[in-house]
C-alpha cells in the first residue's frame, strides 16, 4: 500500500438500490466512503448496461459534492469523456482497448478539468502503462472481468496490483493505485499488502446490514495489511 495516501474506500453504486440512489449515495458517504465510484457500461464494450451522464448529474443537482470516479466501460469512449466532464466527474478511468488515441483521450480528461485514470482487465497486460505514466492520477487494476457486480476475485489480480505499484515507484509520480472486483472483508487486506491504496466494493458494501461497521472493518483489514 502507498503509506503516504490515506487508503479510499470506494462503494461502486452498480450494487446500490436504484430506486433510492440518492439516499443510498447520502448513506454511504455518510458511513464513511472515501469516494463514489460510477459504473457506466455501454452493452458493447461489456455485456451490461448501466447508467450514463443524466444520473450523475442528477445527484450533483441533489447536492452529492463528494469524489466522484467515472470509470467508463464503454467503446467508442471519447463523446463519453466528454459528456462526463459536463456531468461533473472529478475522475475519469477508461481501458486502453476503448480508444485508438490513447494519449488524445487522456488529453481530453485532464484539459476537460478532470484526473484522468487507466484500466486493466485480468488479461490485458500493463504495456500500454509506461507510455502515458506521466498523465495518469489514478490506474485501476480490474479483479473481475468487467460488466457485472457480485463476482468471484481473480488471486492473480494481486500480481498485477504488485507490478504495477512497482511502476508506480518508480515513475516518482502521486498515483493511485485502485482495485475493482470481489473485493470483501476477508481480501482487501491482501490487496492493499500488494500495493493498492483504493478500493471498490459494490455488494460488499450496499448488501450489508451496516454500511458503517462494513467500512470499518475494511479500514482495519488495510491497517493491518
Amino acid at each position: 500500500m502507498n503509506l503516504s495516501a490515506p487508503p479510499w474506500i470506494c462503494p461502486s453504486i452498480l450494487a446500490a438500490d436504484f430506486a433510492r440512489l440518492g439516499e443510498e449515495v447520502s448513506d454511504v458517504l455518510a458511513a464513511g466512503a472515501d469516494t463514489i465510484h460510477f459504473d457506466v457500461m455501454d452493452n458493447h464494450y461489456v455485456p451490461n448496461l448501466s447508467v450514463g451522464p443524466l444520473v450523475l448529474s442528477a445527484l450533483r443537482k441533489a447536492g452529492v459534492d463528494a469524489c466522484i470516479d467515472v470509470h467508463l466501460m464503454v467503446k467508442p469512449v471519447d463523446r463519453l469523456v466528454e459528456d462526463f466532464l459536463a456531468a461533473g466527474a472529478d475522475y475519469i478511468t477508461v481501458h486502453p482497448e476503448s480508444t485508438e488515441h490513447l494519449h488524445r483521450t487522456l488529453s481530453m480528461i485532464t484539459d476537460g478539468g478532470a484526473k484522468a485514470g487507466l484500466v486493466f482487465n485480468p488479461a490485458t497486460p500493463l504495456d500500454a502503462l509506461e507510455p502515458v505514466i506521466d498523465m495518469l492520477d489514478l490506474i485501476l487494476i480490474m479483479s473481475v472481468n468487467p460488466g457485472f457486480g457480485g463476482q468471484a476475485f481473480i488471486p492473480s489480480s494481486l500480481d498485477k496490483l504488485r507490478q504495477a505499484r512497482r511502476l508506480i515507484d518508480i515513475s516518482g509520480r502521486d498515483i493511485r493505485l485502485q482495485i475493482d472486483g470481489g473485493i470483501k472483508i476477508d481480501n482487501i487486506g491482501a490487496a492493499a499488502a500488494a500495493g493498492a491504496d483504493a478500493f471498490v466494493a459494490g455488494t460488499a458494501i450496499f448488501g450489508a446490514d451496516n454500511y458503517a461497521d462494513t467500512i470499518s472493518s475494511m479500514r482495519d483489514e488495510i491497517a493491518d495489511a
